[in-house]
Formats: C-alpha cells, sequence, structure tokens
C-alpha cells in the first residue's frame, strides 16, 4: 500500500476503541505478508491538517484475546503507511501502592513473562536471521518527550491523574490474570506494572525501525494485596471508561507537538539505522519470497540489490 504520509501511528487498547476530536479521512485495511491488522486503519486529521493512524489492538469491538493479536500485521501495516512513531495506550495492573487504580505510567523496561506462543519476529520462518538490540525496549527520546507534554496534558485535564515514569512493565500470557504467588513474585523481580500486550510490539517495532512508546493506564491492583479480592474483569471495567476519556484527551492534546517533534527529526533518531549491523550475515541464494517479505518492513535492507555482505 502507497505511504499516506502519515509519521504517527496511535494503538489503541482495551477500552480505546477510537481517538475523539479528529476528522475522519479514509478507512484503510492493507494486506501484509503477516496478513491484515487487527481492525481497518482510521486516517484521521487534526485540525491542522495533520494525519494520524488509529488500529484497535483487540478489534473495534474487543473480539481478539491478547495471545493471538496480529501484532505483525499491524506494526507492518502502520509502517506501509509511513508511520515513524507509535504511541500505544494499554489498560494495565498496577504492582504498587502508590500508583493507584487510574493513574498514568510510561514504562522504560520489560520483562518478557509470554509463552513463546505469539509471533515476535518478522523474520520468523524466512532464512534470514537477525537479533535487534533490546537492552533499551522502549524509544527513550521519544519516552522523554513523552514524559513532559503527558504530564502536562494530565496537569491541564484536571482531574488529578498523577504520571509515573521510568517503570518496569510485566508482560504476561493471559488471557487469565495472575495468582497472587505470581503477582507477590512479579513485585520482587522489580515490576511495577503488569499487562498482556506491549509484547511482541514492542520487539516488532524495533525490527521495523520504528520508534515506539506505552502510556500505561492502570485499572486494578493485579493480585498482589493480602487484604484485597483478586482482580476481575467486572472491577477492571469500572475504571476503564474514565481511563479512556483521560487517555483521548492527552491523545488529543500532544499528538499535534508529537508530529511536529517527528517531522524535526530527534525523537526517531534511535531506530532509524538500528537494524543494520542486526541481520547476520546472508545467503547469496536467499530466497525471493523472503526478500520480498522482508522488503515490506526492511526496503532499505532487503530492496534491490541490497543483499548484505
Amino acid at each position: 500500500m502507497a505511504s499516506r504520509d502519515v509519521l504517527i501511528g496511535v494503538i489503541g487498547g482495551t477500552g480505546l476503541y477510537h481517538l475523539d476530536n479528529l476528522t475522519l479521512i479514509e478507512t484503510v485495511n492493507p494486506e501484509t505478508p503477516w496478513g491484515s491488522p487487527s481492525s481497518p486503519i482510521a486516517i484521521c486529521s487534526l485540525k491542522s491538517g495533520t494525519k494520524v493512524a488509529f488500529v484497535a489492538r483487540h478489534g473495534r469491538h474487543h473480539n481478539i484475546s491478547p495471545s493471538v493479536v496480529p501484532s505483525r500485521a499491524n506494526i507492518a501495516a502502520l509502517k506501509s503507511l509511513g508511520v515513524r512513531a507509535i504511541l500505544a495506550f494499554s489498560s494495565v495492573g498496577s504492582l504498587r501502592e502508590e500508583i493507584v487504580p487510574g493513574h498514568f505510567a510510561i514504562p522504560t523496561q520489560i520483562i518478557d513473562r509470554t509463552k513463546g506462543i505469539r509471533p515476535a519476529s518478522f523474520f520468523d520462518g524466512t532464512g534470514v536471521v537477525a537479533h535487534a538490540t533490546f537492552g533499551e525496549p522502549f524509544s527513550i527520546k521519544l519516552v522523554r518527550w513523552l514524559e513532559v507534554e503527558v504530564e502536562k496534558a494530565l496537569k491541564a485535564h484536571g482531574n488529578g491523574v498523577v504520571l509515573h515514569k521510568d517503570k518496569c512493565i510485566i508482560c504476561m500470557e493471559g488471557p487469565q490474570f495472575s495468582t497472587r504467588a505470581e503477582s507477590m513474585m512479579y513485585r520482587g523481580w522489580g515490576g511495577d506494572l503488569i499487562n498482556m500486550s506491549v509484547l511482541p510490539e514492542a520487539k516488532l517495532a524495533r525490527e521495523a525501525e520504528v520508534s515506539y512508546a506505552l502510556i500505561a493506564t492502570a485499572t486494578d491492583y493485579d493480585s498482589w494485596r493480602p487484604h484485597s479480592e483478586v482482580v476481575t474483569a467486572t472491577q477492571v471495567i469500572q475504571t476503564l471508561r474514565a481511563n479512556a476519556d483521560t487517555a483521548k484527551f492527552v491523545a488529543a492534546s500532544i499528538l499535534e507537538d508529537l508530529h511536529t517533534a517527528a517531522l524535526q527529526g530527534d525523537i526517531l533518531s534511535e531506530e532509524k539505522g538500528s537494524m543494520k549491523y542486526s541481520i547476520m550475515p546472508r545467503d547469496a541464494q536467499e530466497s525471493e519470497e523472503d526478500t520480498k517479505k522482508l522488503a515490506f518492513i526492511l526496503p532499505e535492507y532487503f530492496g534491490p540489490n541490497e543483499l548484505a555482505n
């Protein structure tokens, strides 16, 4: 699909199935080598005419479970539209007393507790091997920019929501919630938040050389508090609505400035070119099918006459 000149993509999580205060330009459903995205992608315009792309991670009607979200298709489809930075939203459980349900957080680290059943690489099933760097799983320049701007937006919203920074998020497989023992173990590991969605999204964005950051919205205390009831879906939904309204306000407040910052280039500088030294030496007999498939996300390395040494 031809680029739509969209620099910023938004992935909406549970409770965030669309963005307000934007004008819908068109809805597209790019077909990628990894299938179709989890929802048609809405190309929307801000008041200035700036375009953003929005995809609902779990589908428009929340009919896709975390383990089967087509993350490769989502990331590939966004990049095919021209997206270079992804702002993802996700509902999370809190593993810390001070991160109260209703608060927001921007994590900088991830602990992977998925079970290996989610396709986590664009290179899976090809004859090409790549080892993307992932020591900093989020785009730090983008994160630092967001910390300032999201905090401003939350203060302007005036509902007392606090932003927590430099947190570690556990990504569990789900769809069941944690046992008490697991929840307490995650706290002991240094986890501050827990969700079911940040992986493989963050890994795939890194492979695609797309900047990625997560705004986490706390809905519950997971299961670690010894004298509290364990988390239930009903409990989560009670907080979801308020969080979604705040998230929409934050998105509307920062997207224009985020686009401007992206145009200036610095917040996108970490990922561009990062895969150049992650791809292992390639076989001269590499299949045309593999090359074409990987060129969809990395045309710089898999275009015509681009066989690595």
